[in-house]
């Protein structure tokens, strides 16, 4: 019976270490599946800072560039993260949210838009609490917004697009027909056309932001019709495979995607989002965090260009770099008049500029695109 009892008791204590190990994980999650991020327990005195995703956090793409912001956050003294991914818009991401807010979370940020008025909605629940929701436009109290210009870097990779098409018909593989999403298929086809009035941008909806299959099959339509260079709005590389297998370039989105697709990667319009996350987790720090609504611009660093692939020549970096440098300045501004829509009309007259306002309720395309805005 004593040999039985301190077998027990051996079993026990082993259960206990490897609970006590479990925790450690939870507080820190690093594995791209860990559900176990909702329940992260911040030591004593750290500020506990929540992420909620809609997709995948190792898929190269949109996550994985919030992801990357999060990992220089939890870098920061005093501070410790978690995350949730692949949280469905809708139902879903209002539990995630009020789970990381009753978990003791003192900010949370929200990465997509269909989380929007979830997060008002727990933002009400929780008003010692501060939220801040990515590229939506509803405000609360203790709930703010935030987005970055990236139809500057929209703009330039249209410009390395339009230089290295041969047959002038440029495919973007586009999620949901949204501003956000138009706004940057019209800046990608103004640099395009800034460089070669003659090429074409067609666009196909997919109706979902993350679907590889979905995202590369839509590409391949894009190349059935003639395109030789393939865009996307999409947060997995499938669209820049699909182009590599055809012999075809790419610009890629959110992150340098250049080892999915390296004899076909041109360059990639991509997100720095830790320069924003540790500005406002500092603010959250030292009490000066408020609710806003913020739209930083390249000059900020939060948006850039991929490096560029080796098959883009040196006069074609040189070209992009000075714009670049003149969008940083504010000298070039993408969404200057005249700019036409597809029909012809002036939307945007000579010697004016499109307000944030305009901006971001965007319904219509430029002259250039191919396709529908619904």
């Amino acid at each position: 019976m004593k040999r039985i009892f301190t077998l027990l008791l051996a079993l026990l204590c082993l259960g206990a270490l490897a609970a006590c190990g479990d925790s450690k994980e939870e507080a820190k999650p690093e594995n791209a599946q860990a559900p176990a991020g909702e329940t992260a327990q911040a030591p004593a005195g750290d500020l506990l800072v929540g992420f909620v995703y809609v997709s995948p956090v190792g898929d190269a793409g949109y996550s994985y560039a919030h992801d990357l912001g999060r990992k220089a956050v939890e870098d920061m003294e005093g501070v410790t993260t978690m995350y949730q991914e692949a949280v469905p818009e809708g139902p879903d991401s209002e539990r995630v949210i009020t789970n990381m807010a009753r978990k003791g979370a003192k900010l949370i940020f929200t990465t997509s838009y269909g989380y929007m008025d979830p997060t008002i909605r727990v933002a009400k629940e929780f008003p010692e609490t501060s939220f801040m929701h990515c590229s939506g436009f509803k405000t609360a109290d203790n709930a703010g917004n935030y987005f970055g210009r990236i139809y500057q870097a929209r703009y330039l990779t249209g410009m390395v697009a339009g230089s290295m098409t041969k047959k002038n018909i440029i495919g973007y593989v586009a999620a949901f027909p949204i501003p956000e999403v138009i706004r940057g298929a019209n800046a990608f086809a103004l640099g395009v056309r800034a460089v070669n009035p003659e090429a074409q941008v067609r666009v196909v909806w997919t109706k979902t932001w993350y679907d590889p299959t979905t995202e590369k099959e839509a590409a391949k339509s894009l190349l059935d019709v003639g395109a030789d260079v393939i865009a996307q709005h999409q947060d997995s590389p499938g669209p820049q495979e699909a182009a590599q297998e055809r012999g075809a370039y790419s610009i890629g989105y959110n992150s340098d995607m250049s080892q999915f697709a390296p004899k076909s990667h041109l360059t990639a319009a991509i997100w720095n989002w830790s320069v924003f996350y540790k500005d406002q987790v500092e603010k959250k720090l030292n009490g000066t965090w408020k609710p806003e609504s913020l739209w930083w611009g390249m000059e900020t660093g939060i948006v850039d260009i991929a490096p560029f692939g080796p098959m883009v020549p040196e006069e074609v970096k040189a070209q992009v770099e000075a714009a670049k440098q003149k969008i940083i300045a504010k000298e070039l501004v993408v969404f200057a008049g005249p700019v036409k829509n597809q029909k012809g009309e002036v939307v945007i007259p000579d010697g004016q500029t499109a307000t944030d306002e305009q901006l971001l309720g965007m319904n219509w395309f430029v002259q250039g695109v191919v396709g529908s805005t619904e």
